[in-house]
């Protein structure tokens, strides 16, 4: 499967699970140590707009992803966001995304973002006590994206990602991945 597909496939998922968990409190804790359930649905929200407005935008370039209010559950924001992906991807992906001053292929980019969103979608998942099943696929191509982003600038105590968590090989893939960002799947 290409990245495309799993990114706008795990974007569907994300707007289900958003009104799955519609009834969770704002500040229930999530896997993710830095936000509660309300700040992490708005930056997942916040950034999606943000990456969609950039890989549809004339110019690449992402948008404020702070000045986004999430509306109701955020679940109608991600099916618009990824029915605007729908109509310029895979082609925009030859083009590089520019978020803040800096520019990533955006290949890259959309590579990020879908390891992003399988991450967070987790993290949604177990505050709101429902169930969240990635593709597999999508999630090997994240498993094999991820180490290199993961470097140990970016991982470790202090650090904007958790130090990775043990599991064994035979992990299903989501655990494995979860683990890899620095997140225990238990």
């Amino acid at each position: 499967m290409d990245t495309s597909t799993a990114l706008l496939r795990v974007l569907d998922q994300l707007a289900d699970l958003l009104d799955r968990a519609a009834d969770t409190p704002p500040t229930a804790p999530t896997p993710c140590s830095d936000y509660d359930f309300q700040t992490l649905r708005a930056h997942v929200v916040g950034w999606l707009t943000a990456f969609t407005d950039g890989f549809t935008s004339d110019d690449h370039r992402c948008s404020d992803a702070d000045s986004v209010t999430v509306e109701g559950s955020g679940a109608d924001q991600v099916r618009q966001a990824a029915a605007r992906l729908r109509e310029v991807l895979p082609a925009a992906l030859a083009h590089p995304l520019n978020i803040g001053d800096a520019g990533m292929p955006g290949d890259m980019a959309a590579s990020m973002i879908l390891w992003e969103y399988q991450v967070h979608g987790w993290d949604l998942a177990r505050a709101a006590g429902v169930v969240w099943e990635p593709a597999t696929d999508g999630l090997e191509a994240s498993l094999a994206f991820a180490p290199g982003m993961l470097t140990p600038d970016f991982q470790g105590a202090g650090k904007a990602f958790a130090p990775r968590v043990d599991v064994g090989d035979d992990a299903p893939a989501l655990d494995r991945l979860v683990a890899l960002s620095g997140r225990d799947p238990q």
